[in-house]
């Protein structure tokens, strides 16, 4: 198994390019199930999940073809069951289950796999297909939906923790090809929402308000083939202004949405990170000493789950306390121990986390539990003294293309060994 290998201590400089947004890729991805025309879909990143995605759309009968950062998938022939051994290894392929029931009106998937970072449940995403008249039966660890017809309706799609972002593009995906006016309530706001939405509105889809909590679906007989590049991933451009801020470095991120970013930025320079815009560049540099902030976790225009590890990894260095609620899963503090074992004082207070920073880390043997976990004893360990060996490296590799080559073109001091 593939280990990262840091010797910490080397601010990082220079430029990097971010790459495509997997959340964004991969429902994108998904949708072309809902046509028998070619689409091509660029800045698509090249990572474990995007590749998992490939393969499950060619089992399904889709032809598909990756060319640099670019695929291209013609869905003339498909069946309507979900590969149980692909599926269940990502949590994020469940969203073949929407474009499959509107096209074919029926559909059997997994229940799927991925991180272990608490209950993501997916029963929104089935209560959103029964309202869309679709009938349900979860039996055997797989699910079956099917509908003689889908038709248009209004639905809430709210949850314990706020909006469902698979939920509402599943949803979306199937209420394209329903009859009638399908209205979702408390819909997801995300980016990768409005991302999914204009590559279905590119394939004859009419849809309004996506990127508000309302969206409203007019159904559509069919959908043509369609061209489309994905938004860059905001959570990769996050992470390397992070592990900027961490090394006291000075990078310049390019290909950035700054509008997807803004409750990120807004923390970072409220902990003493200058950012300079320039077009779709960030120029990232500490303007002074790291001050600690307070951080919770929400849906999307708040601070995003996915950047709260590595805003963890950057606080434990720098003086003070500061408090990190996470509101949207409950277990997504399985890094904190790990970051323990290289000096971090952490302490867990319920869905808080308190952080005493100000001390030196240094480098040890530790195991990464998750994706974004990853990026957080990466960013840790390229601040830390010493030596760290980041085991479980597959996570990593699930979210972020190259980020260990990107790394180095930046200076830091890092390796993958255990290649076979």
């Amino acid at each position: 198994m593939e280990s990262l290998l840091i010797k910490g201590g080397v601010p990082l400089r220079g430029e990097v390019t971010i790459s495509g947004a997997k959340n964004a890729a991969l429902p994108i991805m998904a949708a072309t199930l809902l046509t028998r025309e070619p689409c091509v879909i660029r800045h698509v990143p090249a990572l474990s999940d995007v590749k998992f995605m490939g393969e499950i759309l060619t089992r399904l009968g889709a032809q598909v073809r990756f060319k640099g950062d670019t695929v291209q998938v013609q869905a003339r022939h498909i069946k309507g069951t979900g590969d149980y051994d692909l599926v269940r290894r990502m949590r994020g392929s469940i969203c073949i289950m929407g474009p499959l029931l509107g096209r074919l009106k029926k559909a059997t998937v997994s229940l799927p796999g991925g991180c272990v970072i608490g209950a993501r449940p997916i029963n929104l995403h089935l209560k959103g297909f029964c309202a869309l008249g679709a009938k349900v039966v979860i039996e055997n660890g797989y699910v079956h939906a099917s509908a003689k017809r889908l038709a248009g309706t209004a639905m809430f799609l709210g949850g314990r923790a706020g909006s469902t972002v698979l939920g509402t593009a599943n949803v979306m995906m199937a209420a394209v090809l329903a009859e009638g006016v399908t209205v979702i309530e408390s819909a997801a706001c995300e980016p990768e929402i409005v991302d999914l939405a204009d590559f279905l509105k590119a394939m004859g889809a009419k849809i309004a308000g996506a990127g508000s909590p309302t969206i409203t679906i007019n159904g559509v007989r069919e959908l043509h083939g369609a061209e489309h590049e994905v938004i860059p991933d905001r959570i990769e451009a996050a992470t390397f202004a992070i592990a900027t801020a961490a090394t006291n470095g000075e990078v310049t991120l390019h290909g950035v949405r700054t509008d997807h970013l803004g409750a990120v930025l807004d923390k970072l320079k409220d902990a003493g990170v200058r950012i300079d815009h320039n077009g779709a560049s960030l120029a990232i540099r500490r303007s002074g000493k790291l001050r600690p902030v307070d951080i919770t976790t929400l849906p999307y225009s708040g601070f995003p789950t996915d950047a709260q590890a590595q805003m963890m990894a950057l606080m434990a260095i720098t003086p003070g306390v500061s408090i990190i609620t996470e509101r949207i899963f409950e277990s997504r503090f399985m890094h904190v121990s790990e970051l323990m074992r290289l000096g971090a004082q952490i302490e867990i207070e319920g869905p808080s986390a308190i952080v005493k920073g100000g001390k030196p880390l240094s480098g040890a043997p530790v195991m990464a539990s998750d994706l974004r976990a990853s990026a957080a004893l990466v960013i840790a360990g390229l601040a830390a003294r010493g030596t760290t060996q980041i085991n479980r490296v597959y996570h990593l590799d699930r979210g972020y293309e190259t980020i260990d080559s990107k790394l180095r073109a930046l200076g830091a001091r890092i390796e993958r060994i255990g290649r076979e």
